[in-house]
C-alpha cells in the first residue's frame, strides 16, 4: 500500500503534459465500525483502525441473524454506521497549473457524508447515485486527510440486500481552473456538445477528435454500427485550448446504432428484428457481496451471453459504472433504472423518505453519467412504484408481505378515471421531462406490475414503451389498450428452484405461495429445480417464453432473474436468506432452466438431459432434456431405448417416466437421422475425492469449482460434505459460496459445505488452494 501511496503522490506531483490527471483512489484507507463526531477531524488518532482498499462491503462480512434489523428480505447481515479515512499528500498546491480537485464516489451505500481536512463537503443519501465534489478550497499543500461517514442503520431500508460501505470505486481528479464539467460531454447523432467551465473568461477552443476502437483518428462519414454481435466503440477525445495549449483533455466511449420499438413488430436494431433476451440483475456478488470487484462483473456477463442472453436491466438501481463498459464492448443491451419507489415507501426506512429533496438531482447525474453509452436504449424511471394506483400503502406491512402484495392485484377504484390528470401522473411527467430534458434519444419505460391502461403512470402519456412486471395473462390486450405503443415484459417469470432439488411428478405445477397472504412452509426450505415451480403472481419459464416467442408486437422480456441474489428469499423466511429465483445459483452454478433459454436462444448445438442419476431402486423418476439443432432425442438406460421424443411449436422440453436402476443413461439427439450431440451420465457411487477446476479465472480473482466426486471422478449429486480450505504463497481466499439459500456459513469464512455435491472458493492472488474433507481424498490447485 506504501508504494500505491507513494505512485499518487508522484502523479499528483507531476507537471506532465496531461492536461488533467485522474487516479483510482481506491487504496490505503482506514476503516472502523462505530460512530464518534471526532472521527471527522483531521488529528483524530486513526493509527489502530482496519488498513483495506475499496470497494469494500463490510455487511458480507458479518454472519446471518434472525434478528439482523435488515430482514431475511435483507439478506440478514448486519447494518450500522462506519466511517472510512485517507490520508493523501499534495506537494505543489501553488506552483502546479492543476489546481483544482474533484474527488468521486461511484457508489456508496447510503447517507454518506464526506469530510476533507475536517470540514464537511457533502452529503448524499442515495446508495446507488455516483456523485462527486470540488474540494479545492479544503485541500492543501502536505498532508490531507479524506474521511467518510456511512449510516445504514436505519433499517429496513431496501427489499434486497444492499451492502454497507464505499463499495464502489473513488477517483481523484486534478485539473486546470478552466476544464470540462463532471459528465460535461454529450455525445449524440454524431455530435458532441461540450459544457466547460471559464472562471477566468479566456478564449478557449474546444476540439473534438474521434478515435477508431484502435485509438487512431478516424472520420465518422459511414459509420461501423454497434451491435450485439459486433460491438463496435468509438471514443471522442474533447480537448479545450487556451492559446494554443492543451488545459483540458477527456475521451468518452460512445457507438453508432439505430433501433426502434414498433407497436406491431417489437425491437429492431440496425434493421434487424429479434427479442430482447433480458434478465434483471441486482448488484451484488454474492459470497463477494457488494464490493465491486471487475472479475466478478465480468464473470456474471460472460456467463449470462453463454446463456443467450442479449439484454440486462439494472434492477432497481443506477448500475456501477463498469457494468455499462462491459456491456458496451460485449454487445449487451441495457435498461437504465433509477429508482425503486418514489414517494410511497415501501420498507420503513427506504429512499422515500429522500425522494422529493433528492429526486432530481439523482435522476439527473443517472442520465448525465449514463447517456453516451452505446448499450443503453432504454430509461426506466421506476420499478413499481405504488403511485400506479390512487392508494396502496406498504408500510405498514412486514418486508416480506410488502414484496409480496406488490404483485397481488388491486382494485378498480384505486386507478385513475376517464379525464383525470392526478397527482401520480403529473409526477411521472415530471420525471419523464427530468430525463428529456439531458437525452431525448431513448424511450421511457416503467416497470408496471398493474397491466390496467388506468394505472396512473401509462394514464399521464409519459411512458413512451410499455412495461409490464408480469401479467402475461394481459398481453393479448396490449394492442387494443395501448394503440400505437410498443410494449416489453420488464419483468417476468419469477420461477423458483434450487440447483439440484426435483419435485415429482414434473408435470405438476406448484406455486409458493399460493396466494401472496398464505404462508408457505416446506421443511427442507427447497425448491423444484424443473420448470414447475413459481411465484403465487408469475408464470414458469417455458409459459412465458412461449407469450414472447409468438407475439410479435412483444419486444422481449427482462427474466426475473439472471443471477440468484442476496435477500428476498420468496417463498421462505429466515433461515432462507438468499432468493430462489435466479437461471444461475448465488455461486454460480447454472441451474437447470438455464439450458432450456440456451437451446432458444443460441444456436450452438446443445443438449442437457437431467436431472442426475442416483435414487432408490425401482424409483419413478421424470427425465427431461433440453435440446435444438435436432429433430428428435432417444433416450437409453443401460443401453435400452426408453423411445424417441419430438418438441411440438409450443413444447420447450422432451419428458421420460422411468424407473431407476443403477448404470447409465445417455440421450442422443439426432438431425435428419444424424447424431448431433450426446449426454452420458452415470450412477455415482460413494464420495473418494475432491476435485478442484478453474470456473474463471479474471485479472485479480480466481474462481475455483469443488466438487466430491467418486473413485472414477463422477459427481456426488447429493454429497455435503463439509470442506475445508488453505492457501500458501500469496493466495488468499476472498470468499466461499455453495449456491443453497440457507446456508448459515459465514461468506469469508475458509469453509464451506459441499450442495448438491458442489460449492465454489473465490481466490485472490497467485499460489495453491487446497481443499480437505472427512474421509476424502485431498485436492490442491495452482493458480
Amino acid at each position: 500500500m506504501r508504494k500505491l501511496l507513494l505512485a499518487v503522490m508522484a502523479i499528483l506531483s507531476s507537471l506532465a503534459c496531461s492536461a488533467r490527471e485522474r487516479v483510482c483512489f481506491d487504496s490505503d484507507w482506514r476503516f472502523r465500525l462505530g460512530d464518534d463526531a471526532k472521527m471527522a477531524l483531521v488529528d483524530y488518532d486513526d493509527s489502530q483502525w482496519r488498513r483495506l482498499d475499496v470497494p469494500h462491503d463490510w455487511a458480507i462480512e458479518g454472519d446471518f441473524y434472525a434478528s439482523n434489523p435488515s430482514g431475511a428480505g435483507g439478506g440478514a447481515l448486519p447494518g450500522g454506521i462506519g466511517w472510512y479515512r485517507k490520508h493523501f499528500d499534495i506537494p505543489d498546491l501553488q506552483s502546479a497549473d492543476l489546481s483544482n480537485f474533484f474527488l468521486a464516489f461511484d457508489g456508496v451505500y447510503m447517507n454518506a457524508t464526506v469530510y476533507v481536512n475536517g470540514q464537511k463537503v457533502g452529503f448524499r443519501p442515495y446508495g446507488y447515485s455516483s456523485f462527486e465534489y470540488d474540494i479545492t478550497p479544503y485541500v492543501h499543500e502536505g498532508t490531507n486527510v479524506v474521511a467518510v461517514r456511512v449510516d445504514n442503520s436505519d433499517q429496513p431500508n431496501s427489499r434486497w440486500y444492499s451492502g454497507c460501505g464505499i463499495y464502489r470505486h473513488v477517483w481523484l481528479t486534478r485539473t486546470n481552473p478552466i476544464h470540462i464539467k463532471h459528465w460535461g460531454v454529450y455525445v449524440h447523432d454524431g455530435k458532441v456538445e461540450v459544457d466547460y467551465v471559464n472562471p477566468t473568461r479566456q478564449k478557449v477552443t474546444v476540439r473534438n477528435t474521434w478515435l477508431d476502437a484502435q485509438g487512431r483518428p478516424t472520420s465518422i462519414r459511414k459509420p461501423r454500427k454497434w451491435s450485439c454481435e459486433d460491438p463496435y466503440i468509438y471514443k471522442v477525445r474533447t480537448q479545450l485550448l487556451v492559446k494554443g495549449q492543451v488545459v483540458d483533455e477527456v475521451e468518452t466511449t460512445t457507438g453508432f446504432r439505430d433501433f426502434k420499438f414498433d407497436a406491431k413488430t417489437g425491437f429492431w436494431l440496425n434493421g434487424k428484428n429479434f427479442k430482447l433476451n433480458g434478465v434483471c440483475e441486482h448488484h451484488d456478488f454474492g459470497c463477494l457481496g457488494a464490493a465491486l470487484y471487475e472479475d466478478a462483473l465480468h464473470r456474471k456477463l460472460t456467463k449470462l451471453k453463454a446463456m443467450g442472453v442479449n439484454a440486462i436491466r439494472s434492477s432497481h438501481n443506477p448500475p456501477a459504472p463498469e457494468l455499462l463498459n462491459m456491456c458496451d464492448t460485449m454487445g449487451l443491451i441495457v435498461m437504465d433504472e433509477s429508482f425503486d419507489m418514489w414517494r410511497r415507501k415501501k420498507t420503513q426506512n427506504d429512499y422515500a423518505r429522500f425522494f422529493d429533496e433528492w429526486h432530481e438531482r439523482d435522476l439527473t447525474d443517472l442520465v448525465l453519467r449514463d447517456r453516451n453509452h452505446p448499450s443503453i436504449l432504454m430509461w426506466s424511471i421506476g420499478n413499481e412504484v405504488l403511485e400506479q394506483w390512487s392508494s396502496a400503502e406498504a408500510d405498514t406491512l412486514t418486508l416480506e408481505q410488502a414484496n409480496l402484495i406488490l404483485n397481488a392485484g388491486h382494485d378498480a377504484s384505486t386507478l385513475a378515471k376517464d379525464g383525470e390528470l392526478s397527482v401520480q401522473s403529473l409526477l411521472t411527467r415530471h420525471l419523464a421531462e427530468i430525463v428529456k430534458r439531458y437525452d431525448t434519444t431513448r424511450p421511457i419505460t416503467a416497470g408496471c406490475n398493474e397491466p390496467s391502461p388506468n394505472n396512473h403512470l401509462f394514464k399521464s402519456g409519459a411512458i413512451d414503451l410499455i412495461g409490464f412486471n408480469y401479467h402475461h395473462e394481459h398481453v393479448a390486450d396490449v394492442p387494443r389498450n395501448f394503440p400505437g405503443k410498443p410494449f416489453i415484459f420488464s419483468e417476468s417469470v419469477s420461477a423458483l428452484q434450487s440447483r439440484g432439488y426435483y419435485m415429482m411428478p414434473s408435470d405438476s405445477i406448484y406455486k409458493a405461495p399460493k396466494q401472496w397472504w398464505l404462508p408457505y412452509t416446506d421443511p427442507s426450505f427447497k425448491c423444484s429445480a424443473y420448470d414447475n415451480m413459481h411465484a403465487s403472481w408469475s408464470s414458469t419459464h417455458e409459459q412465458l417464453w412461449d407469450v414472447v416467442k409468438h407475439h410479435a408486437f412483444v419486444g422481449g422480456q427482462f427474466i426475473w432473474t439472471g443471477f440468484d441474489y442476496i435477500g428476498e428469499p420468496t417463498p421462505y423466511g429466515f433461515p432462507a436468506r438468499s432468493s430462489y429465483f435466479g437461471l444461475i445459483d448465488l455461486a454460480g452454478f447454472p441451474k437447470d432452466s438455464y439450458y432450456m433459454y440456451q437451446s432458444e436462444w443460441t444456436a450452438k448445438p446443445m443438449l442437457h438431459l437431467f436431472p442426475h442419476w442416483n435414487w432408490l431402486p425401482g424409483q419413478t423418476i421424470d427425465l427431461w432434456a433440453y435440446y435444438n439443432q435436432a429433430d428428435e432425442v432417444e433416450l437409453f438406460i443401460n443401453g435400452r431405448s426408453q423411445g424417441i421424443r419430438r418438441k411440438g411449436e409450443h413444447d420447450y422440453h422432451v419428458m421420460w417416466r422411468v424407473q431407476f436402476e443403477p448404470g447409465e443413461i445417455k440421450a442422443v439427439t439426432r438431425k435428419n437421422g444424424q447424431p448431433v450431440c450426446t449426454q452420458t451420465i452415470h450412477t455415482a457411487s460413494q464420495p473418494d475425492h475432491l476435485r478442484l477446476s478453474v470456473d474463471y479465472a479474471g485479472q485479480e480473482l480466481t474462481f475455483v469449482t469443488v466438487e466430491v466426486v467418486d473413485e472414477e471422478g463422477r459427481l456426488c449429486p447429493w454429497a455435503e460434505n463439509q470442506i475445508e480450505f488453505s492457501t500458501t504463497g500469496d493466495a488468499q481466499i476472498i470468499g466461499t459460496d455453495n449456491g443453497c439459500q440457507t446456508s448459515m456459513e459465514r461468506f469469508q469464512a475458509p469453509r464451506r459445505k459441499a450442495f448438491s455435491g458442489k460449492c465454489m472458493v473465490v481466490v485472490r492472488g497467485n499460489g495453491v488452494l487446497k481443499a480437505e474433507a472427512i474421509d476424502l481424498k485431498p485436492a490442491s490447485l495452482r493458480m
